[in-house]
């Protein structure tokens, strides 16, 4: 299955997904619905109150100024005083809680985004880059936020008084009001017909943050390399061009979102000059009165004004959309990877099983052609085979990192996929040639995700340490369990991280034991050690084994051969050697 979160969709499937982005981007506001109410009656109230002061104006300048009637502008001002203050703690109401929504949302919105990220298969992250998957839970949440928390209910305001503004203008006088909204016909169309160009271009100005991101991941990773090889350049001239597409596309959606500002700022003017001209002519022929005119004048720009605002939120709303659309497709992700059920196969012997089994990778070649092969519970395998000839795909098919493209795979008489993934870490170790550590102590490492020895004490582990041999492999680090362990590296050698993975695999006392290259960084002592230490598993505990070194796989009951997609049994050590040599020289 293809997780590419890069793939181009067709074009008609963008088309079918724009209402289908809104709605379920509205479906993650249900959870703050009392909230959003109270934060809209606070609007309606700010709004009307706003709408109800040009109506006052009006009446005040015909009735009372032309007049000379100054108790009554007291009193109309006074009035007009007391509803603008009223507006202005309504909108402050509206702001505070709609900026607590938009925290919430941000908060839920990433735990949701991580949540999915665990529940996808080790493919997933294969077929995608670390730091775009950065951006899309750090920056593309963010503009969602910053959306709900400032522009949301803006733009719901704006849409209102326009709409209030709207009605004002054709009960003061139709002909006027109809030929005053007239623009606003046209710009509805223009916005119309550039909102997707918008969004598209703040969608590639998002991805470029994204490649941007897996660059500067990338290149900081793998510094150590850069400096060992004087090739600050490369990476220099590697970042300088994904720097470029990052501006290039900031400059495109900058000058896209840009856009609408000044073409409503030329209807607005066009609606205000029509007013204008014609409120004169009606003044004139003794249709309308100033303070009408004022008043008209005052909807006008209570229309036409949040107009200016509103191509500005517009953007934002595309931006927020082109977020939207890039975290989606990560909710929308299901991992293909599910636990089926299995009647089982009554062989008590054979702890893992393959039947048949094809695999190539999404979008690659056939790695693995119609493998057949049983492992004996408390074997020892070895696996050899030339660079790339698919001897960690065989294990990571045994750990079910991946599912066979076509085949079954058993284990213990069962199929695989029908263990949960806390039964299958359970019983199955994998140590990799290059462990992933988290930041803490060695003791946190050792005990991850083990739940048997979660609340230990340090002097009960020491003594479960003294028992399995690993107390010599703890005195490796100078602080013991409470050695720091820091995510770069740094203070802690590859070896030594080895040496973290192999004790906490061994610690599981798994059913089958997984080593790919596990001991490729480790010294022929501590080699030795390791080896010492997996003869005291339980009798009954499989081991697998991926090496180049001949001394570690001399001991193997059985030695196949992976190559070229067939994994074929080596008679011996020595044919094992020769097959692997013909192996290397065919490749």
């Amino acid at each position: 299955m293809r997780y590419n979160l890069n793939e181009k969709e067709e074009v008609q499937k963008k088309k079918r997904l724009g209402f289908k982005s809104v709605k379920s981007l509205i479906a993650h506001m249900v959870a703050e619905k009392k909230i959003l109410i109270v934060a809209f009656v606070a609007m309606v109230i700010t709004a009307v109150l706003n709408l109800v002061g040009p109506i006052i104006i009006g009446n005040t300048v015909d009735n009372y100024i032309q007049t000379s009637q100054f108790r009554g502008v007291l009193i109309n001002g006074g009035i007009l005083l007391a509803t603008y203050i009223v507006a202005l703690f309504a909108g402050y109401l509206q702001t505070r809680l709609m900026g607590s929504v938009g925290q919430r949302m941000l908060y839920n919105l990433r735990n949701s985004v991580f949540n999915k990220l665990q529940e996808l298969p080790f493919d997933f992250f294969n077929q995608n880059k670390t730091g775009d998957l950065i951006s899309r839970i750090n920056n593309d949440t963010d503009k969602i936020n910053q959306f709900f928390s400032q522009s949301l209910m803006q733009f719901l305001r704006i849409i209102l008084v326009m709409i209030g503004s709207g009605i004002f203008l054709i009960s003061i006088f139709w002909e006027l009001g109809l030929a005053a909204l007239a623009p606003a016909v046209l710009i509805w169309l223009f916005t119309r017909i550039f909102s997707p160009w918008v969004k598209k271009k703040n969608a590639e100005s998002l991805k470029s943050v994204g490649n941007l991101s897996s660059e500067v991941q990338e290149s900081l990773n793998n510094f150590k390399v850069v400096v060992a090889f004087n090739r600050r350049d490369y990476f220099r001239e590697r970042f300088n061009e994904v720097n470029q597409e990052n501006y290039k596309a900031a400059v495109k959606a900058g000058i896209a979102n840009n856009l609408f500002l000044p073409v409503y700022t030329l209807f607005s003017n066009f609606g205000m000059l029509i007013v204008l001209a014609l409120g004169i002519y009606f003044i004139s022929v003794g249709e309308f009165t100033v303070g009408l005119l004022i008043s008209f004048i005052a909807y006008v720009n209570s229309f036409y004004n949040p107009l200016r605002q509103l191509a500005s939120l517009w953007s934002n709303f595309q931006l927020a959309l082109a977020a939207w659309d890039r975290i989606r497709k990560i909710l929308e992700l299901e991992n293909n990877m599910p636990t089926v059920s299995s009647n089982g196969v009554d062989d008590t012997a054979t702890l893992v099983s393959f039947r048949e089994v094809f695999f190539s990778y999404p979008g690659g070649s056939e790695v693995l052609h119609d493998i057949t092969f049983n492992l004996k519970k408390g074997k020892t395998y070895a696996f050899v085979g030339p660079t790339g000839g698919g001897k960690t795909t065989t294990a990571s098919l045994i750990a079910r990192l991946y599912d066979a493209t076509k085949g079954t795979v058993l284990l213990d008489g069962h199929d695989i996929r029908s263990f949960s993934a806390e039964e299958r870490s359970k019983r199955i170790g994998f140590i990799l040639q290059d462990p992933f550590l988290f930041s803490g102590t060695v003791r946190e490492n050792i005990l991850y995700g083990n739940e048997e020895y979660a609340k230990i004490s340090n002097e009960e582990l020491k003594k479960i340490f003294h028992d399995t041999g690993l107390e010599l492999l703890l005195q490796r680090f100078e602080k013991g369990l409470e050695t720091r362990v820091d995510v770069s590296g740094d203070g802690i050698s590859l070896g030594q991280k080895q040496l973290i993975a192999f004790m906490r695999a061994v610690l599981r006392k798994p059913d089958l034991l997984i080593l790919d290259e596990a001991t490729a960084n480790i010294d022929t002592v501590t080699e030795k050690l390791l080896d010492d230490i997996i003869q005291k598993l339980p009798n009954s505990t499989t081991k697998v084994i991926i090496a180049h070194r001949l001394n570690t796989i001399a001991n193997a009951d059985v030695i196949y051969f992976v190559n070229t997609g067939q994994v074929t049994r080596a008679g011996s050590l020595k044919d094992a050697v020769n097959m692997l040599m013909k192996g290397k020289m065919a490749s």
